[in-house]
């Protein structure tokens, strides 16, 4: 009995639910089952064989000519007037389908239910059981069980909506999966206060709540309805009626965070693995298990088995990827950073279609500021590539900072951050988007900079993709080059001053400056640029906090102070600082050292030069210069004797002549 399993509805009880012909052409007992065939249970022998599928159905011509167009047309239309075999291959339903149509025939009453209606609609259109052959034929019933029954009720829409997976296209084109569509979206837009609840993790074996009742009954004195409801039971349906189901709700006018929560939570029970807690295995045959990530709590109740969870091979995957995707709702905040890395993670894997790929990575660049690394580590399924998908969170990190820009000239819009919570924290507290995209980026850079196939190339690309203002602090990206550098010992000078050119100097703290300092894998220029940025700023720090000598009083209470701040400061802090400035105290008397020794060499330099310029001088005079200079000798000598000048006078001239003479040669050299 139909009612037994669905609901009825006041004043129209069909029979109590039963199918029955008011028209008997044979007189029969029902149906008996025999080795895969069924047989009439009557004194007149079977004159006619249909078979569907492997089974045999041993009928009489006269009941199902009287009310299956079909067969008249496959009996009186074939030249064989003999005609007692036909075979029904294609008959949608099945043969349980057939059988209930055989048994309407035959006048035995049929027990309509929400799991075998469908198939049943479906194979008496395919009979053609027209009111033009009788009034009340299975047409008719049928559809008005649908409409009447069926549709009123939100447990008997899922499970013929269910059904009809078997059934296309004979189902859509009936408008049997349009009409459950649209029923089960009025349902769960709809105020669900008088809806029965039960808290559980997995269907209970009770039947479920009737619709015309759930508006009369009282809500639960246990708690409040909450509005996911309808997720657990909406996500038994295949992808494509699931589809249906999302954008019938979208034009009811569902909010667009309850419509991504519902994907997601479709998501996590067809695709194991998606969900971080969710459970799942993969078999021999490519088959995966998947277990919904569902921990138990209000929702409506249908019924069900463990039979009812999914099995996805790896191309049913990618097609539930693919129209997951597509339907999810173009807010920005409809569904979390989170899910949509870990569906980009398995929409790569999986070969999807790259116009949905890069409309996904657009969606990701929206809400890039709530990635965390876990997510952002994608592998590369290219085996010639880094472990890592570097590509992809370069694009990523493209599309976020073309979002910013887009934000950022529209003044009216309200950035994410003003609106909701990030990591359980409120988001007023955090610091902006590019900041927090800042610190994961160089957290990505550190993690990726481990591989030994990163080139220098893409990792410097995707460090000085932010700008500059992006980062108050460079530690982040100190430590991804310093692990870049420990990975990659064979990197030339020239490479090591490129890598360190992303980051600044200037914006390092001071247990970055010390670790800096004494490391030997940084060039030699990075470091003295390093410890004369850190000098500059303590001497800064100094001046802004020299006090002004006003008077005792209040110079006492700040050396308190200072005192108070020194007995707070760890240990190994004030121990690294007293190493750090004694390493700049010896870096100062290095260079002192390197001056006075460059002084030294610069005058020695000066004397050879003189040297061998008076070595050059010697050896490029010729004989006619020496005997002009005898000449002048003797002739000099004549002169002092003729005037008869005291001797120790006559010296001076001379003297003077050898002076200039050398005054003269220093100034040709």
């Amino acid at each position: 009995m139909w009612d037994s399993e669905s609901e009825s509805v006041t004043g129209r009880d069909y029979e109590n639910g039963i199918l029955s012909s008011s028209k008997h052409g044979v007189k029969n007992d029902g149906f008996e089952l025999r080795d895969h065939s069924w047989y009439v249970a009557t004194d007149i022998p079977s004159d006619f064989l249909v078979q569907v599928g492997d089974v045999n159905f041993h009928l009489h011509k006269y009941p199902l000519l009287s009310r299956s167009g079909k067969m008249n047309k496959l009996i009186y239309e074939s030249r064989d007037l003999g005609l007692n075999k036909v075979a029904l291959d294609d008959l949608p339903g099945g043969p349980e389908a057939f059988e209930l149509a055989a048994k309407f025939c035959y006048g035995i009453a049929v027990d309509l239910t929400a799991a075998n209606i469908s198939g049943l609609r479906c194979a008496a259109e395919y009979l053609e059981m027209t009111e033009d052959l009788e009034e009340g034929n299975l047409i008719f019933k049928t559809e008005a069980f649908l409409s009447y029954v069926v549709l009123s009720s939100w447990r008997d829409s899922i499970v013929v909506l269910k059904s009809c997976e078997k059934l296309s296209p004979w189902a859509e084109n009936l408008q049997i999966v349009r009409r459950c569509s649209e029923s089960i979206a009025w349902k769960a837009c709809a105020n669900p206060k008088g809806i029965r609840w039960a808290y559980t993790g997995k269907p209970p074996e009770v039947p479920s709540p009737k619709w015309h009742e759930m508006k009369d009954s009282t809500p639960s004195r246990y708690s409040q309805v909450p509005p996911d409801w309808w997720f657990e039971d909406v996500s038994i349906l295949r992808i494509d009626h699931f589809v249906r189901v999302i954008t019938a709700i979208k034009v009811k006018g569902m909010r667009f965070e309850l419509i991504g929560a519902a994907i997601m939570h479709y998501a996590g029970k067809w695709l194991p693995g998606l969900i971080k807690d969710g459970g799942g295995s993969i078999d021999e045959a490519g088959n995966s298990s998947g277990c919904s990530s569902w921990k138990g709590g209000l929702h409506m109740i249908v019924a069900g088995t463990k039979d009812d969870t999914p099995k996805v091979q790896a191309k049913d995957q990618r097609m539930i990827i693919e129209s997951l995707i597509s339907i999810i709702p173009p807010q920005k905040d409809s569904v979390s950073c989170s899910f949509l890395l870990r569906l980009l993670r398995m929409a790569n894997m999986l070969k999807v279609a790259p116009a949905l790929v890069t409309e996904l990575e657009k969606r990701v660049g929206m809400q890039f500021e709530q990635a965390t690394l876990a997510d952002l580590l994608i592998p590369s399924y290219n085996k010639n590539e880094t472990s890592y998908d570097v590509d992809l969170v370069q694009r990523l990190l493209e599309h976020f900072l073309v979002q910013e820009q887009i934000e950022s000239s529209s003044p009216t819009t309200q950035s994410f951050s003003d609106k909701h919570m990030y990591d359980g924290a409120p988001r007023c507290a955090n610091p902006s988007a590019k900041i927090r995209v800042a610190r994961l980026v160089d957290s990505y850079l550190t993690e990726v900079s481990r591989d030994r196939n990163l080139s220098l190339t893409k990792f410097q690309v995707l460090a000085e993709a932010l700008p500059d203002s992006a980062r108050t602090c460079d530690d982040g990206l100190y430590r991804a080059v310093d692990s870049y550098l420990k990975a990659h010992p064979t990197l030339s000078e020239h490479e090591r001053k490129r890598l360190c050119r992303v980051m600044d100097c200037q914006k390092l703290s001071i247990d970055a400056c010390m670790h800096a300092a004494q490391n030997e894998r940084l060039p030699l220029r990075v470091v003295v640029q390093v410890l004369f940025s850190e000098q500059v700023k303590i001497s800064n720090a100094l001046a802004n906090n020299s006090l002004k000598e006003t008077g005792e009083t209040q110079y006492q209470p700040m050396i308190s102070n200072r005192k108070s701040l020194l007995e707070g400061t760890p240990q190994s802090f004030q121990e690294g600082w007293a190493a750090a400035k004694k390493d700049i105290n010896s870096l100062k008397f290095e260079l002192e050292t390197i001056k006075a020794k460059y002084h030294e060499l610069q005058n020695d330099m000066d004397i050879l030069q003189r040297q061998f310029d008076k070595l050059t001088n010697k050896k490029q005079a010729s004989a006619w210069t020496t005997g002009w200079k005898k000449l002048s000798k003797f002739t000099k000598m004549t002169t002092l004797e003729s005037h008869d000048i005291d001797p120790q006078f006559a010296t001076v001239p001379g003297e003077h002549t050898r002076k200039t003479t050398r005054r003269w040669r220093n100034s040709i050299s």
